[in-house]
């Protein structure tokens, strides 16, 4: 497979970084909270030792999956939500189902996501026709927006790499290429062996046929890679993107070359006066600048500290004076935790930009989004075919219905190249539906106040976050014809998650949230804190054994592997009865079962130095089944149990 040119300056983009997978806001906390002298006990990671040797329990799996997912790494949460469904084909609550689907879809297993998804639209009521459209066509929106251009190879294309417009007035594009470098094996990139990009300038005809291309004059192309061009209304200034000339010595030993953002001036038909434009760095990429209508702001992509994902794109202003402003995120209605790159702003300030991180028909598509009254962009539309293809679509731009974009879909030479085109029919905009809801308490029924409401894809993409008001409430808009899952984070209570459906003008969508467990040191005669808040081991007996069921050795191995993990912890075992019985004889069984518990830890290499039990008999009920009480044997069972206490660190 042949590497362009293109994708050297992408990977550039991602040279060097630390790559950190940044929690989505709906990171689930329960599962690696730490309570109080618990703080350095990481409860996923003693759920995952547990799981990876062998255990399996309903719970281990769900906990796992959750980690995963609220995180958004599919490819472990799909092995986990696998398992869960492979434990228990029949788990009672709907959102698993969801979960599920959603990861298979992630993971590119869109077949089986379908099963999953509309198993989850029965399990939860919503089966209805038009729910159930939502998984069959998720390609129909961009089937709607295909078939609205007419599109050809230009003229100017060459054996190498050629990628990328620019309009310079009325009658010129510039252009990227390696037009005079690549058959002359004489200047090539040191890093990647890669002929080096220059900007070209061509004549663009009425029909947008483009036709004798020459290299910028000037002091724009050099040993480096130029590329990535735009230009101000009056044609004499031009920002455009090349690689880091700042010296060595001087980049702090950093052995990337990033990509910086330059501008120049054109005097007496030469662009000179090339100048390093303050929002640059060192340790970072800018690239692929495009200017606003008005010239007064400059959008363009970077992978700075402040991205979202691999790269964003952002904006800054441009004063009067030159001087650029605050550099500003788009935000994550557009930014994803993938690769958002080449923009492109119209004369009516339209913004066309490749993604590959919003739901597409190949790796990079071209997306389209129009500006709102406040100067936000917030829907994003697939342009469709035959702009975009099962290849890489990048570098869109459009000028009076005629426009170009650069591919390396097959039938090129297998390298970038540009297409130009000819809009025949406007983009189809969605219809907007309003979904609303309260967020309570599921405990005491009260609001939640400052809730999190996140409305996510599909393709779990986070189009908007809202917060509710004093009374739990919160509205938001979204496209009609989409359904959408709402993802409800506060802390202190456990993320939980609905759906939105499609074709509905108004969608209320209430939730109450559980509160998470915390741990109450005063539940004990000690006052020091149970692990059962934060690795749920309580283990249960059969009425009058002092036996170890087989269903509690997942829950013991948990305690196994935090006590393996942390030399420094030690544990008082404490064993109880239910009322039947005597008393005298309940307490010698108690004590049964807390030796019987006991020995199951030491057998499982935990030092006997390290734990102490005690059988309390029928002394600690936990409910109201005293003796005389009629009780079910459900309600019997929870008092005979085997409870873990920390006693030092």
């Amino acid at each position: 497979m042949k590497i362009t040119i293109r994708y050297s300056i992408v990977f550039l983009l991602m040279i060097g970084w630390i790559t950190t997978t940044l929690a989505q806001e709906g990171r689930i906390e329960r599962a690696d909270k730490k309570y109080d002298r618990l703080a350095y006990l990481d409860a996923s990671e003693v759920y995952l030792k547990v799981a990876e040797s062998g255990y399996k329990s309903e719970e281990l799996f769900k906990k796992l999956g959750n980690t995963y997912y609220f995180n958004a790494n599919y490819q472990d949460a799909l092995k986990w939500y696998k398992e869960l469904f492979a434990y228990n084909a029949n788990i009672g609550e709907a959102h698993y189902y969801l979960r599920y689907a959603q990861s298979l879809k992630a993971m590119g297993e869109d077949e089986t996501a379908k099963t999953w998804y509309n198993a989850y639209l029965q399990k939860a009521g919503l089966n209805t026709k038009a729910s159930s459209r939502s998984i069959e066509d998720y390609l129909d929106l961009i089937e709607e927006n295909s078939g609205r251009y007419e599109l050809t190879r230009a003229e100017i294309n060459t054996e190498g790499i050629d990628f990328g417009t620019a309009f310079l007035g009325n009658d010129k594009v510039v252009f990227a290429s390696t037009k005079d470098t690549v058959s002359l094996f004489k200047r090539r990139s040191a890093w990647d062996g890669l002929a080096f990009m220059d900007l070209y300038e061509a004549t663009r005809g009425e029909d947008g046929s483009l036709s004798d291309p020459v290299k910028l004059k000037g002091d724009i192309n050099t040993r480096h890679h130029e590329t990535s061009a735009t230009f101000s209304k009056d044609g004499n200034t031009m920002y455009f993107t090349r690689t880091n000339t700042t010296p060595k010595h001087k980049r702090r030993n950093n052995e990337t070359k990033h990509l910086k953002i330059y501008r120049a001036h054109l005097v007496d038909g030469k662009w000179t006066d090339v100048e390093d434009l303050s929002i640059n760095g060192d340790n970072y990429s800018n690239a692929h600048p495009t200017l606003s209508a008005d010239g007064k702001t400059l959008y363009f992509v970077s992978d700075m500290p402040q991205s979202l994902g691999q790269t964003d794109i952002f904006k800054v202003s441009v004063n009067a004076d030159g001087s650029l402003g605050k550099v500003i995120n788009l935000g994550e209605s557009i930014n994803t935790k993938g690769r958002e790159s080449f923009p492109f702003i119209t004369s009516d300030n339209d913004l066309y930009f490749s993604s590959d991180g919003h739901y597409g028909l190949g790796g990079y598509d071209v997306y389209y989004s129009k500006m709102t009254n406040e100067g936000a962009f917030k829907d994003i539309l697939n342009v469709g075919k035959p702009i975009n293809s099962s290849f890489d679509d990048i570098a869109f731009a459009i000028k009076d219905k005629l426009g170009y974009v650069s591919s390396n879909r097959s039938g090129g030479d297998g390298y970038d190249d540009i297409y130009r085109f000819v809009e025949t029919k406007a983009i189809k905009t969605l219809l907007k539906r309003k979904i609303e809801g309260k967020v309570t308490d599921r405990v005491t029924g009260a609001p939640l106040v400052n809730a999190s409401v996140i409305l996510l894809d599909e393709n779990d993409n986070a189009i908007t976050t809202v917060k509710t008001d004093r009374n739990g409430d919160y509205n938001l808009e979204a496209d009609r014809d989409s359904d959408f899952r709402l993802r409800f984070i506060k802390p202190e209570y456990e993320t939980d998650e609905s759906f939105s459906r499609r074709d509905k003008d108004i969608d209320i969508v209430d939730i109450a949230l559980k509160p998470e467990p915390t741990i109450d040191n005063s539940a004990t005669e000690t006052g020091l804190p149970d692990l059962a808040p934060l690795l749920n081991i309580i283990i249960y007996f059969d009425l009058d054994k002092a036996i170890i069921k087989q269903e509690s050795y997942a829950d013991l191995e948990k305690l196994v592997v935090a006590m393996k993990q942390y030399p420094s912890l030690k544990i008082d075992i404490r064993s109880h009865t239910d009322s039947r019985g005597n008393d005298a004889y309940n307490m010698r069984l108690s004590d049964r079962r807390a030796k019987a518990t006991l020995d199951h830890l030491v057998k499982r290499g935990i030092s006997r130095s390290r734990l102490t039990a005690k059988g309390y008999g029928e002394t600690q009920l936990i409910n109201r089944c005293a003796n005389g009480v009629a009780c079910s044997d459900e309600d019997h069972r929870k008092n005979r149990r085997s409870e873990f206490v920390i006693i030092t660190q």
